[in-house]
């Protein structure tokens, strides 16, 4: 549905994307995470026709967005980081107006007009000036206009920014069934809504694509190690000598003490073998063990990794 293939723009001298390829196929929901400045935004501009690329180029649906974006825009509903809302209209006059403009009308317009109304939890608001709308009901309006035209795919730059626990929970709801029959890409400061809601996730850091694939790929590409936490009913200083000496063990690191077992996290290539070796030394020495299992990194983990600096690393020990 989506391949972008060398995305490059320059502003000025600043390099804000350089050559940044990726796919994204029909039903997916893509989180597209980075730190401030990284390059999310411009790639959605650049996607959704607003900015041309300074080199390179992406097909959306068939449609090059060089040659084609009549087309491309057509196919996208967009929700910018900046909401696209005029102030003095009532929500349903809006509503009405991004439609027409769409080219919506008659049932057509009447029945996209109830959709959103429902399904962004705008219906108590319709008949508000959009000025008088709390910072979350206008996020709501902005995701409206996206969808009014029922598009085939949605772009949407930070979609639950200003709402409350309860809209985000709706919000990802919504999103979720979008992906039933729509390509959804979305971009979050927040790593829990990442997590939550997309399918794959690539990260951009410095205009550079410097991950992409689902959580547990990512931490491959972040760490070549695994963890594994365990917990043997024994003296601590005994434990970690009996660990350290399994094969494959590269990192052991005590965790804490307590009810009279030993608590660590080991290091290795394979957490699998880790598991199995620690099992057959606890049956040939009867040990009692109070905790064996993997222990992924977390997303916070893999994201800093992929966006380090010199000085931020996810290293092989840590907790």
């Amino acid at each position: 549905m989506i391949e972008a293939q060398d995305l490059t723009m320059h502003y000025g001298s600043v390099v804000a994307l350089n050559k940044a390829s990726f796919r994204v196929a029909k039903g997916e929901v893509v989180g597209l995470l980075g730190p401030n400045g990284a390059g999310k935004s411009t790639t959605m501009k650049i996607l959704t026709t607003f900015l041309y690329p300074t080199a390179g180029n992406a097909v959306i649906g068939g449609h090059s967005i060089l040659e084609n974006p009549i087309e491309v825009r057509k196919l996208i509903g967009y929700l910018p980081e900046v909401l696209p809302l005029y102030m003095n209209m009532e929500v349903a006059e809006y509503l009405d107006f991004v439609g027409r403009a769409r080219g919506l009308g008659g049932l057509k317009l009447k029945e996209r007009t109830e959709w959103v109304l429902d399904h962004c939890g705008l219906r108590p608001m319709f008949r508000r000036t959009i000025r008088e709308l709390s910072k979350g009901y206008k996020q709501r309006t902005g995701i409206a206009q996206a969808l009014i035209h029922d598009p085939e795919i949605v772009i949407l730059d930070e979609p639950t920014s200003g709402l409350d626990p309860h809209q985000i929970l709706e919000i990802r709801a919504l999103i979720r069934n979008l992906a039933n029959l729509k390509t959804v890409i979305l971009s979050t400061h927040i790593l829990q809504e990442a997590e939550a809601m997309a399918d794959r996730i690539i990260i951009i850091n410095r205009g550079q694509l410097v991950g992409q694939g689902t959580i547990g790929e990512l931490r491959q590409q972040a760490s070549e190690t695994t963890r594994v936490r365990v917990g043997l009913c024994l003296d601590k200083s005994e434990a970690e000598s009996a660990l350290k000496s399994i094969d494959g063990v590269t990192g052991c690191d005590v965790v804490n003490e307590k009810e009279g077992a030993s608590f660590f996290t080991l290091t290795g290539k394979d957490g699998g073998q880790m598991i199995k070796e620690i099992g057959n030394l606890a049956l040939q020495k009867n040990w009692q063990i109070a905790q064996l299992a993997e222990a992924p990194y977390t997303l916070e983990e893999t994201f800093l990794a992929l966006t380090e600096s010199d000085a931020t690393k996810v290293k092989g020990g840590a907790a």
